[in-house]
């Protein structure tokens, strides 16, 4: 897909209802790259996910399951009700469907991971929570 494509992709709605929850999400910067269709009802939606040095995604959700690849920098990602899961460059995670959860970056460099987002389809892509 081309950069056109992703443009005209977001604005036609793709992330329509995604763009006021991530607007309230601060703290991070999904850049989409793919969305695919699949399975039926859902969206697999692939996405670069950046938060800056000393930042936090801030606590969200999801309509669906994520899972993800640490490019670059070092992640604490914080999970309700499991223990802090440390992360560096070339480790992955997955998180289940709507667990509330931050990615804060460890460390002085900014974080960078690749995301894949499996989320019901119509639903915003992220949901802030308190």
């Amino acid at each position: 897909m081309h950069v056109q494509e992703i443009a005209a992709w977001s604005h036609r709605g793709c992330l329509a209802g995604a763009g006021a929850a991530l607007a309230q999400q601060s703290g991070i910067k999904r850049t989409p790259l793919r969305k695919v269709d699949f399975p039926a009802g859902y969206n697999a939606v692939t996405a670069i996910a950046e938060v800056s040095a000393g930042g936090a995604s801030g606590r969200h959700s999801h309509p669906g399951a994520e899972t993800g690849y640490v490019l670059e920098g070092e992640l604490e990602l914080v999970i309700d009700g499991k223990p802090p899961l440390k992360l560096k460059a070339g480790g992955s995670y997955q998180i289940p469907e709507g667990a509330v959860h931050d990615a804060k970056t460890s460390g002085d460099k900014p974080l960078k991971v690749l995301g894949v987002y499996v989320v019901k389809a119509g639903e915003p892509l992220a949901k802030p929570a308190p």
